[in-house]
């Protein structure tokens, strides 16, 4: 469950204000590897970072990690992160459709994250977002975005890690959520959409 006062949560269930800033944002142009190299390419120093920045792609060619998949971003992993604990993992690779059989189980009032991993190739992409919207008996109860930001292509897994989040607790609390997962960007290209579920338990 998301955390109110963390300012990297944004909370937009029931949030009009919020709904109204989403509604009038408008993304910065998109810039193709090639343009990013060309801009500025006399200021040497720029050109270290951007090379740094971009890593293998930083020669202009199109990195290409899984030549089969056309996809630019391929989400791979979801963890349940806590510590002291192994992580908990949902392997985003395969069949969907069966993650609704599995559930998360997670003790009450814990502390805990969640990393997503992931592989950016062909291009960069602008502005990746997870959105998460939770339901206890197929109603809405907590809906949040997280900014994850720009990734330029790379041969090696990116990842994103959620702030900390706490785990509702009391006998009201407990018992089954459904969760529906969200990773977009700015032009709101869905590059993978999944369900799954977790258990608020008294213990692990």
């Amino acid at each position: 469950m998301s955390e109110a006062e963390n300012p990297a949560v944004t909370e937009v269930a029931g949030d009009v204000d919020q709904l109204s800033l989403d509604a009038n944002y408008k993304p910065p142009p998109q810039k193709t590897i090639n343009e990013i190299l060309e801009a500025d390419k006399e200021d040497e120093s720029l050109r270290r970072y951007k090379e740094a920045l971009l890593g293998g792609a930083a020669s202009g060619a199109n990195l290409i990690v899984e030549p089969n998949d056309p996809r630019k971003v391929i989400v791979k992993k979801l963890a349940l992160v806590v510590e002291g604990m192994a992580d908990k993992e949902l392997d985003l690779t395969g069949d969907l459709t069966k993650l609704k059989e599995q559930k998360f189980k997670i003790k009450e009032g814990v502390q805990y994250k969640i990393r997503i991993d992931f592989i950016v190739q062909r291009e960069i992409v602008h502005g990746l977002k997870y959105v998460q919207k939770t339901y206890r008996k197929g109603i809405p109860v907590d809906t949040m975005t997280h900014m994850v930001g720009s990734y330029g292509p790379k041969v090696e897994i990116q990842s994103y890690t959620t702030p900390q989040e706490e785990a509702p607790s009391g006998l009201l609390y407990r018992g089954d959520y459904s969760i529906s997962s969200n990773f977009t960007d700015d032009d709101k290209n869905v590059h993978l959409k999944w369900e799954w579920k977790n258990e608020i338990c008294k213990d692990w």
